[in-house]
């Protein structure tokens, strides 16, 4: 079946579409890479996202021009995906949406609010569409995130040692050996909000870790930020923008002022490589797989394995998934798992009470036409053409 993965994540800049081909053969699932696509919001698209996201205040009215735009700027990607990628042969598509709210109360998560509405997705390709994949984890009250950690363990299932997977996306999260998945915190999310604040918007992040690469950690800073009491609090757990943004960022600045704009960003840097590092420490883990957008962040990558000492720091491209694309094929996969009657969650990972098949189904042009359900699911990930 080929699928198309939609995703945006924490840091709302772009749409990932990645195209995959994948097949049930015995106990594995084998995914081969079509390719992947990324399209950036427009300015004033993504400007009227960023004016409604916590903790400003917004609109039903706005909420309902957002999710026909955004929803709109996805059916453009994957239509695009569908004809570049897949020769206008795509079979269905998966969409994460973007999300824009995850209610969190002590430690408990509520609900959460991914807008992009299917709708537009399946009229501009004819696709049926899976998408709203977090609320039925979080009925069954798991935390709904990171909902990757499915696809992680199957992916790094026999692989030597104790390999862990590390997302550096806005948010940073990972899947441990023994399918424990949690938010760390911030990964992205403060120092995007720094550069942008710091530079008056002149820059949108630190490209190529430049800005960090110059400055240097202020330790009093840094051990104010890492006071913060999410770091403590036990897995399963998550949060996002809701905690980490801008005001949140300037109330820990208080008093700070007179400190260089590079010294703020470099002591951003090594509180995501810490409190990253703590995490896997604490997993157990022998080795580090990781992706999203903080690899192309070369200070923070070497905060991370100086932070990290003996346990080697790799990322997914090595293992035959493009760091930038992890997540887009992660949900292209969780598409297909729900296409085919299959559960898409670990309760260990995010505590749900038990497995679900997740998501709602949009049909496409043609109807609601499913494979025929497997009743005994695939346990382990290939990437074709990969050896480990």
């Amino acid at each position: 079946m080929r699928v198309i993965g939609l995703m945006s994540g924490t840091s709302y800049d772009a749409i990932d579409a990645a195209a995959a081909d994948l097949t049930i053969e015995g106990d594995r699932l084998v995914l081969t890479p079509l390719g992947l696509i990324t399209r950036g919001y427009d300015e004033a698209l993504r400007a009227a996202l960023a004016a409604a996201l916590p903790p400003a205040a917004t609109t039903l009215a706005e909420v309902c021009r957002l999710d026909t735009r955004i929803g709109q700027a996805f059916a453009a990607a994957a239509a695009e995906a569908d004809r570049e990628l897949c020769d206008g042969q795509a079979e269905l598509v998966a969409s994460h949406g973007q999300t824009v709210y995850h209610w969190v109360e002590e430690g408990r998560v509520h609900g959460t609010l991914q807008i992009g509405q299917p709708a537009w997705i399946a009229e501009a390709t004819g696709l049926p569409v899976v998408a709203d994949f977090r609320p039925r984890d979080i009925a069954a009250g798991g935390q709904g995130a990171p909902l990757v950690s499915v696809v992680d363990q199957m992916w790094l299932r026999g692989r030597p040692g104790a390999p862990t997977a590390v997302n550096l996306g806005g948010i940073a999260n990972i899947t441990a050996p023994d399918g424990t998945a949690f938010d760390t915190g911030p990964a992205n999310a403060l120092i995007d909000a720094a550069v942008r604040d710091l530079t008056r918007e002149r820059l949108g992040c630190d490209l190529d870790g430049e800005m960090a690469a110059r400055g240097t950690v202020d330790e009093k800073l840094l051990a104010e930020l890492l006071a913060e009491p999410y770091y403590a609090r036990p897995a399963p757990k998550t949060t996002g923008k809701e905690l980490f943004h801008l005001p949140y960022l300037r109330a820990a600045l208080s008093g700070y002022e007179a400190l260089a704009p590079e010294d703020v960003v470099a002591t951003l840097t090594l509180l995501t490589a810490r409190t990253v590092a703590d995490a896997v420490r604490s997993a157990g883990a022998s080795e580090v797989i990781a992706s999203g957008g903080g690899t192309r962040n070369p200070t923070l990558m070497a905060f991370l394995r100086a932070e990290l000492g003996d346990i080697p720091v790799r990322t997914s491209d090595e293992l035959g998934l493009p760091s930038a694309a992890k997540e887009a094929y992660a949900f292209a996969v969780l598409g297909f798992l729900t296409a085919h009657g299959l559960a898409g969650t670990v309760p260990r990972s995010t505590g749900a009470r038990h497995a679900s098949v997740l998501g709602s189904i949009t049909p496409g042009r043609r109807g609601l036409r499913l494979p025929e359900a497997v009743s005994v699911g695939p346990v382990r990930l290939v990437v074709d053409g990969v050896t480990r």
